[in-house]
C-alpha cells in the first residue's frame, strides 16, 4: 500500500491552490515501484503529460510537483496503479489511460449514473484476458449490461460499445448464465457498391461480420472459438437471419444498429426469449441506409425510454479509447455538423 508523506506545516506557505507544491508518496516495494514507473519511466511521463505535473523518483519515494488539484489527481492515479500491481496484476497498455480517465471523471454525463458503483472496480473476465472499462461511461455501460435484460449503447466509433458488449457476453457464457452467444449486424454497404461477391452465403456475409470475429478472438482461444462456432453455441449472422427465431437462454448483440430499419429493429427486439439478454449498439452519425429510410435505432430510442429493464448508455468523443486522433476527428466533424 502506497503512503502519502505529508510535509510539516509551513506558516509562510501560500494558501493559493494554484501555487506549485511538492507532494511525496512512499511505495514500500521497490520492485513494484519499478513496474509502476514503466520502461524508461513511460508511465510517469504519460501522467505528467496528461495532468501537467512533474514526477520525480527518489529511492522508494515519488515526488509530484504541481498545483494542489493536479497533484492530487496524479497521486490518486499512482496509488491506484500501485494497488493493481500489489494485487498481482500487470500494468498493460491502456491501464494508465484508464486510471487517468476514471480519476478525472472524463466520461461525460455518466458520472451521476455511476455514483452507487464509485470506488468499486468493474472487471470482465474472459478466457484470454480481463477487460476493464477505461471511462466512467464505459463502467456505467458494463454495469447496466449485467443488470438489465436489454441495453442500448449509443455513441461514436472507438468508444468500446461493441467490444465491451461482446466481453460481457463471453463472461456470461463461460459463467453458465447463458447457453449461447448470438452476434448480428445489418449487412449494409457503407456508401460503397460492392457488387457481386463470389462464394457461399458465409463467404458473402463474413466481411460484414469481421469486427465481431475480431472481438471474439480477443476473448476466446482460437480452437475453442472454432469449436463453439461449429457447434452453433456462438453464432454470427446478418440481422435478416433473425426473423422467425425465438432466442432463449442467449446473449444477443445487435451491432451497427443505426443501419437497421424500424421494422428490422422491431423484429429483432421481439426475438427476446426466456433467460436471454440483448445489447443494441450504434452510432447515430454513421447511418448508411438509403436516403429517406428511417433508422430503427432512433425510433427504438424514442419509443422505449422509460421502460423498466431497458437501459440507455451514451458515449461522447471523450470516451474514445481507440486512438487520441479518433477523438479529435469526431469532435471536428461534430463541430461542422452541430
Amino acid at each position: 500500500m502506497a503512503t502519502t508523506v505529508l510535509p510539516p506545516p509551513q506558516p509562510d506557505v501560500p494558501s493559493d491552490p494554484d501555487v506549485l507544491a511538492e507532494h511525496l508518496i512512499e511505495f514500500p516495494d521497490n520492485r513494484l515501484l519499478i513496474e509502476l514507473c514503466g520502461e524508461y519511466d513511460r508511465n510517469l511521463a504519460e501522467i505528467e503529460q496528461k495532468l501537467g505535473v512533474q514526477i520525480l523518483r527518489r529511492g522508494n519515494q515519488v515526488a509530484v510537483i504541481g498545483d494542489a488539484a493536479s497533484a492530487g489527481e496524479a497521486i490518486s492515479v499512482l496509488t491506484a496503479l500501485y494497488e493493481r500491481l500489489e494485487s498481482g496484476r500487470n500494468i498493460e497498455s491502456g491501464d494508465v489511460d484508464r486510471e487517468l480517465r476514471m480519476d478525472t471523471g472524463s466520461g461525460g454525463d455518466a458520472g451521476d449514473q455511476l455514483e452507487m458503483f464509485r470506488g468499486g472496480r468493474v472487471e470482465i473476465r474472459t478466457r484470454k484476458k480481463t477487460v476493464e472499462p477505461r471511462t466512467d461511461a464505459q463502467k456505467s455501460y458494463v454495469q447496466s449490461l449485467f443488470e438489465n435484460e436489454l441495453g442500448f449503447g449509443i455513441g461514436p466509433a472507438g468508444t468500446g460499445k461493441t467490444y465491451l458488449a461482446v466481453a460481457v457476453g463471453v463472461n456470461m457464457f463461460i459463467e453458465g448464465h447463458v447457453d449461447r452467444i448470438i452476434l448480428s449486424r445489418p449487412a449494409v454497404e457503407a456508401g460503397e457498391k460492392l457488387g457481386y461477391l463470389p462464394g457461399d452465403m458465409k463467404e458473402k456475409v463474413d466481411p460484414y461480420m469481421q469486427p465481431l470475429y475480431d472481438a471474439l478472438n480477443d476473448f476466446l482461444p482460437g480452437k475453442q472459438l472454432a469449436k463453439l462456432i461449429e457447434e452453433k453455441r456462438i453464432e454470427i449472422a446478418p440481422l435478416a437471419f433473425m426473423r422467425g427465431r425465438t432466442l432463449a437462454n442467449a446473449f444477443v448483440v445487435l451491432d451497427e444498429a443505426q443501419n437497421a430499419t424500424t421494422m428490422q429493429m422491431k423484429m429483432f427486439l421481439t426475438r427476446l426469449g426466456e433467460g436471454s439478454r440483448m445489447v443494441v449498439t450504434g452510432d447515430r452519425s454513421q447511418v448508411d441506409l438509403p436516403r429517406g429510410v428511417a433508422s430503427g435505432l432512433a425510433d427504438a430510442e424514442r419509443l422505449l425510454k422509460g421502460i423498466g429493464g431497458i437501459s440507455f448508455n451514451y458515449f461522447t468523443a471523450k470516451d474514445v479509447v481507440r486512438h487520441p486522433l479518433v477523438a479529435a476527428i469526431i469532435e471536428a466533424y461534430d463541430k461542422d455538423n452541430p
